[in-house]
């Protein structure tokens, strides 16, 4: 946030000071990165929060919805950006300049630093709202970019090319909205309860059928909760065993796909008898 705000004033200080729309058109998308990135801490607060008894499933979806929110900040701050960067085409000033191309080279490599590192983090902590906060910063590299492109070549030929500068201004804020679409329909899907990646499930699958006493899995369903996975599974056992010795393979399943996959938060187990073939439905 820290890197963002510093980011924000140079360029927009910058910009203005060499009438450069596409370096103020970047300024205000770090200014924005600054109100994202604080959704996304405040959100990761509240998710780190423990189960209570309004919210027994824990507080893991207010990570996700603030990955959405991210979403919609992106991509209205998008349009916006386009809005304002057709409005100054036909503009006569002075070219960019050398001062405008240095700020977005140096935003470049931040940038580039930051999303590396919110990438790696985000992905080992399945934090969806890290992620989206790492394809902001993503982005913000492509859009500068873009904008270094057209500074230079507004600077390169100003009779030519001095209207380029307010359409790379325009194509930050078209990438900009591209990618609040994209984290707007990961956390969607997130928010829906929409199942995890198939190697996931399975893993589960094979975790649970390898304790003793489970001869087959009939459903097995997930939904994020945040950072986790809280799961449902349906196992069968053997129909002549008493309610306590069933009851005790359950425990057992949900205790070892706990310790085996953390990134399970808790299983809940339903115990079934098993059918004539003694195997489950699933494969």
């Amino acid at each position: 946030m820290a890197v963002s705000a510093m980011l924000a004033c140079s360029n927009i200080i910058i910009g203005l000071l060499t009438n450069s729309t596409s370096v103020v058109a970047t300024g205000f998308e770090f200014a924005g990165d600054v109100l994202a990135s604080s959704i996304v801490l405040i959100g990761m607060g509240v998710a780190a929060r423990p189960a209570d008894e309004n919210h027994p499933y824990g507080h893991g979806r207010f990570e996700t919805l603030s990955a959405f929110v991210v979403g919609v900040i992106l991509a209205a701050a998008g349009v916006i950006i386009c809005y304002q960067s057709l409005q100054a085409v036909g503009a006569k000033h002075a070219p960019p300049g050398v001062n405008a191309a240095a700020a977005l080279v140096g935003a470049i490599v931040l940038r580039g630093i930051m999303s590396s590192v919110k990438f790696r983090v985000g992905r080992r902590l399945r934090s969806s709202a890290l992620i989206a906060d790492a394809w902001n910063d993503a982005v913000d590299i492509l859009s500068a970019l873009a904008a270094l492109i057209a500074v230079a070549l507004a600077t390169y030929d100003p009779v030519r090319f001095l209207a380029a500068d307010h359409y790379g201004g325009f194509v930050v804020g078209i990438v900009v909205s591209i990618t609040g679409l994209r984290v707007l329909r990961d956390a969607s899907l997130e928010l829906v309860d929409t199942m995890p990646e198939p190697e996931l499930t399975a893993e589960v699958l094979k975790i649970a059928r390898s304790v003793a006493g489970v001869r087959g899995i009939d459903k097995v369903f997930a939904r994020k909760t945040g950072l986790q996975y809280h799961i449902d599974l349906h196992i069968e056992v053997d129909s002549t065993l008493t309610i306590a010795a069933s009851h005790a393979i359950g425990g057992h399943v949900r205790a070892t796909v706990k310790r085996e996959l953390p990134w399970v938060a808790d299983v809940l187990v339903h115990v079934e008898p098993s059918n004539s073939s003694g195997t489950g439905t699933l494969p």
